[in-house]
């Protein structure tokens, strides 16, 4: 997996300040993607585990008070994206218990197969869907455009 960027503070990706790690590759090719650099999965840089292990170190770092950990990209749930997106929360999980996650994708709830689901499983908050530049909107609250829909699943 590659991913494009890395903040470890955020404060527009999600609630609270947070860890934003943005991966790299998408299927989706929505027009009017903000993030049109991401879209390769060989775009950026390798994900390592120098960089899981600063992300959890972030986390835990009582200095600043982060809510959680936002996934978005590209794609977190892209082919190449999952296992190791999947490892990530896993890892979170057990050593930042009390962070949430939230998750954007292109992919629909519905259209998500097993190892997606496994995935979503473990995320506080999913955004999915698509965006669609004829139904955007700067009003809209943690989504692009209307049709996308914030799941609050935990």
């Amino acid at each position: 997996m590659n991913y494009s960027k890395y903040y470890p503070i955020d404060v527009l990706n999600g609630e609270g300040t947070r860890c934003t790690l943005f991966v790299s590759g998408c299927i989706h090719n929505c027009r009017g993607c903000y993030n049109q650099s991401t879209l390769s999965p060989d775009a950026g840089e390798e994900f390592t585990a120098e960089l899981a292990d600063q992300i959890i170190a972030d986390l835990n770092d009582t200095r600043i008070k982060r809510q959680g950990l936002t996934l978005s990209g590209g794609d977190p749930l892209h082919p190449n994206n999952v296992q190791q997106v999947l490892t990530l929360i896993q890892r979170v999980h057990s050593e930042c218990v009390d962070k949430d996650i939230w998750l954007w994708s292109g992919y629909k709830l519905s259209e998500l197969n097993a190892k997606q689901r496994a995935v979503i499983a473990l995320v506080n908050v999913f955004i999915d869907g698509k965006f669609v530049q004829a139904l955007a909107s700067p009003n809209l609250k943690w989504r692009g455009s209307s049709n996308q829909v914030v799941h609050y699943l935990k």
